[in-house]
């Protein structure tokens, strides 16, 4: 038998088999509470109509992004792939300038 802790535990599909399962990337079960919460959010989030997958996308990459790209590279990189460049408001918020 596989435990979910020798598993894969990096990607967004890890947390989402994690989540799927109640069961944290550790192994220790995740509180039916914040399931629960978490589910009432997602759900919400699926019926919110969308304003098209390329903003989707660019939310995404910008969201992500800022973790792991220094702000002038994703910048450029958002305007290279012809997407809006980072806004004063993302800057603030996941730069913190």
């Amino acid at each position: 038998m596989t435990s979910n802790t020798s598993e894969s535990s990096t990607g967004a599909d890890a947390v989402d088999a994690a989540i799927a399962q109640g069961i944290d990337l550790d192994g220790t079960p995740i509180p039916p509470t914040k399931l629960e919460l978490y589910n009432q959010v997602m759900a919400l989030e699926a019926g919110r109509q969308r304003s098209g997958v390329t903003n989707s996308m660019r939310s995404r990459i910008v969201r992500i992004g800022a973790k792991h790209i220094p702000q002038a590279d994703l910048n450029q990189k958002l305007i290279d792939a012809d997407f809006v460049p980072l806004k004063d408001k993302e800057i603030a918020f996941y730069y913190g300038k």
